[in-house]
C-alpha cells in the first residue's frame, strides 16, 4: 500500500512538471518556480500531494507604456587587471569609446554634407537669379583638379608643361640668353627672328621644340638647362649683381661654368643669379638659382619668407635699444617692425650681438633698425631664410 502511493505522488509531481516550466528567466537569472501545499478533496488522492500554484493572469499592455524589449546576455571576453582573461556582461571601455567615437564622426560627416549642399545651393540660386536662367538649366560647377603627388607634378613640369607655347622673353630667360627684361629689350631691338621674321613682340607665343628661335644670329638650343639651386656663404667685400664684376656672387661659379659641358653634355649653360641682394659688407646666405619663377615667390615680400640676420653691435646693448630695434621704423615710407629681437649670449664684453627676425626683407632694413636705435653696426650676417639654415661647415 505504502509503495502504491508513493508511486501515485511520484506521477503526478511528474505529470505537473511536465505541463509546467522548470524555471523562469528574469532580467538573466534563473529563478526556480514557487511550490505551494494544496490539500485535495478527492479521497483518492493522498494526504501529501504537493501541487504547482497557477500561474498569475499576464497583465495587458499598456498603449502609453511600450513592452520591454528582452535582450539576451551577450558575454564578453576582457582581460582583467591581473592580466587573466574573465567573462564580463559589458562591453570594455575602449569597445563603447570607439563606438561613440565612430556615431560622432558619421554624425559630423552627414552634417558637413548637409551644409556644403546648401552652401551650394544657395550659390548656385544666386548665379541663376543673377544671369536670369532657370534653376533646371543650369549645370553642375566643375570639380577642383586632382591633388597629384610630387612626383607626378615634377613629371608633368619637366616633360609636358615646358612643351607648352610660352612667351617670347620667358623662353630667351629660361634658355639662358639674359635676363627676362634683357630679353624684352632685345625683342624690342628687333634682334629676335622667330622661323625666319623678326618678332619684336615679347609677348609672342613660341614653343622651343617646334619653333626656330634665333638672337643676334645664334640658334637657340631646343633644350632648356635644368633648375638649379645653390646655397652660398657670401664673403665679405662681393656685391650681388649678374655683370661680369671680377668681385660678384656669381662669377664664384666660374669655374663650376667652365666644366659645364662635361657635367651636363648637350645641355646649354644656365644663367645663374641671386636671389634678392645683400649689401657689401654683409656676408651669409643667399641663394643663386636659374628659376625666375621660384626666385620670385622666395624674393617678394608678400610670400612672408622670414629671414634671419646675427648683428654685432660695437658697444653695449640695453632694453631701451631692445624696445627701440622692436618697436620698428620706417623705410621708403612703409613701417618695418621686426619678427624677433634677442640677445645672444657673448663672452666679449666690448661687443654684443643680436639676433634679428623679419619677413619683410626690404632694402637696408636690419641696418636701419639698428641705426634707428642709436646704436652702429660693426658686423652683419644672415644664417637662416624660411626654414632652410646656412650650414655650419660651409666656408
Amino acid at each position: 500500500m505504502a509503495l502504491a502511493t508513493a508511486a501515485t505522488a511520484a506521477a503526478v509531481s511528474l505529470q505537473s512538471l511536465l505541463t509546467r516550466p522548470a524555471c523562469v528567466l528574469r532580467f538573466g537569472r534563473r529563478l526556480p518556480p514557487h511550490l505551494l501545499r494544496a490539500t485535495s478533496s478527492t479521497s483518492s488522492a493522498p494526504d501529501f500531494n504537493i501541487t504547482f500554484a497557477e500561474p498569475a493572469p499576464a497583465k495587458k499592455a499598456n498603449a502609453s507604456s511600450p513592452a520591454p524589449s528582452a535582450q539576451p546576455l551577450v558575454p564578453w571576453i576582457v582581460r582583467g587587471e591581473d592580466g587573466k582573461p574573465r567573462l564580463s556582461t559589458s562591453p570594455p571601455p575602449e569597445v563603447l569609446q570607439a563606438i561613440a567615437l565612430a556615431e560622432a564622426e558619421a554624425k559630423k560627416a552627414a552634417k558637413k554634407e548637409s551644409l556644403k549642399g546648401q552652401k551650394g545651393a544657395v550659390a548656385a540660386a544666386a548665379a541663376a537669379s543673377s544671369a536670369g536662367v532657370k534653376t533646371k538649366e543650369r549645370k553642375a560647377a566643375p570639380a577642383a583638379p586632382p591633388k597629384f603627388s610630387k612626383a607626378a607634378r615634377r613629371f608633368y613640369n619637366e616633360n609636358i608643361k615646358e612643351r607648352e607655347p610660352q612667351r617670347l622673353a620667358k623662353v630667351l630667360a629660361a634658355a639662358g640668353v639674359a635676363s627676362r627684361r634683357t630679353s624684352e629689350e632685345l625683342i624690342f631691338q628687333g634682334k629676335v627672328t622667330v622661323n625666319g621674321a623678326v618678332c619684336t613682340s615679347p609677348q609672342t607665343k613660341v614653343d622651343i621644340l617646334k619653333d626656330s628661335i634665333y638672337v643676334n644670329g645664334n640658334r637657340i638650343s631646343k633644350k632648356l638647362p635644368p633648375k638649379l639651386y645653390f646655397a652660398v656663404n657670401k664673403p665679405k667685400g662681393y656685391i650681388c649683381s649678374c655683370g661680369e664684376e671680377s668681385k660678384s656672387v656669381v662669377s664664384l661659379f666660374i669655374d663650376y661654368l667652365k666644366g659645364w659641358n662635361k657635367i651636363q653634355p648637350g645641355l646649354p649653360k644656365p644663367r645663374l643669379f641671386t636671389v634678392g641682394r645683400l649689401d657689401v659688407a654683409t656676408t651669409g646666405l643667399i641663394i643663386v638659382t636659374n628659376d625666375g619663377e621660384f626666385a620670385q615667390k622666395l624674393a617678394h615680400p608678400s610670400s612672408n619668407v622670414t629671414k634671419e640676420y646675427v648683428v654685432t653691435i660695437d658697444g653695449a646693448v640695453h632694453k631701451k635699444h631692445l624696445i627701440a630695434i622692436s618697436e620698428g621704423t620706417k623705410i621708403d615710407g612703409v613701417m618695418c617692425v621686426p619678427d624677433l629681437v634677442e640677445p645672444l649670449a657673448e663672452s666679449d664684453t666690448r661687443k654684443t650681438r643680436l639676433k634679428i627676425v623679419v619677413h619683410e626683407g626690404r632694402n637696408h632694413e636690419v641696418r636701419e633698425l639698428v641705426q634707428n636705435a642709436g646704436l652702429k653696426v660693426y658686423a652683419l650676417k644672415r644664417v637662416r631664410i624660411g626654414r632652410f639654415r646656412l650650414p655650419a661647415d660651409l666656408g
